[in-house]
């Protein structure tokens, strides 16, 4: 307990100081809290949640590109804006409920058709979660936004765009295996090795775009993901090669 002043005191404790909690028991809730609290509810610490959002390094969540079966659920999600628009697309293995990030769509400073053409080249089929309020849009400009794209042509569904929420989501998908990467992916592990939080706790909103549309993809996935259907035309599942403005 140290001094703050001559009347006031700080007390601190931590997991160590609990008795019947076992190692086991520690190491569970521990798995269960985001990595910038863990300091603050394991030994007290105050922390103001500074430091990256996913201390994972990306090399350790991707796998090299293989080819997925048309039986597996796919979806993608949708950060828009003038400066840039974002999509990335996730599959689903049914076996163990892995999600695979396969391909990605980056582009600004252009029209929603091209941003639709080059999005409906993954697959007509599939459907999307697109942020109605993006980039600090009214709700209503979101949703004019929305229909346009819809008159383009792509299958969209409004995202759910709880940010906290999702981003444990995300974080613990990660941090149990159930979230995966092709390594050939060219723009999101750039955001990724750079998203994080300032001293006071805040994201910052800074080259975010593919993933916010990670983060609605994944809160959206079991809503929205369907299997390829019989009849629809071949699409590119690689990031490899192609446009390299947008990542296909």
């Amino acid at each position: 307990m140290g001094a703050v002043s001559p009347s006031r005191y700080t007390v601190m404790a931590g997991w160590d100081d609990v008795p019947h909690l076992d190692d086991k028991t520690k190491a569970e809730l521990l798995a269960s809290i985001p990595p910038y609290l863990r300091g603050a509810r394991s030994t007290g610490t105050p922390s103001l949640g500074a430091g990256a959002i996913y201390p994972v390094q990306w090399e350790d969540i991707t796998v090299a590109p293989f080819q997925i079966p048309n039986y597996w659920k796919r979806s993608y999600g949708m950060d828009v804006g003038w400066n840039r628009t974002a999509a990335l697309w996730l599959a689903q293995d049914p076996l163990d409920n892995t999600l695979y990030g396969y391909s990605e769509y980056y582009r600004g400073q252009t029209l929603p058709v091209v941003h639709a053409e080059g999005i409906k080249a993954r697959g007509e089929w599939m459907t999307g979660e697109i942020d109605p309020a993006s980039n600090g849009r009214a709700q209503k400009d979101g949703e004019q936004l929305l229909a346009q794209y819809r008159e383009h042509g792509l299958n969209l569904t409004p995202a759910i765009n709880a940010v906290e929420a999702g981003l444990y989501e995300v974080w613990s998908l990660i941090e149990t295996g159930r979230l995966k990467f092709f390594n050939t992916l060219r723009y999101l592990p750039a955001e990724y090795r750079l998203y994080r939080r300032d001293e006071n706790g805040k994201i910052i909103k800074e080259n975010d775009h593919i993933l916010d549309a990670m983060r609605y993809g994944v809160m959206g996935f079991s809503r929205s993901a369907k299997a390829k259907p019989a009849d629809a035309s071949q699409f590119s599942t690689g990031t490899s090669a192609g446009d390299s403005k947008v990542g296909y």
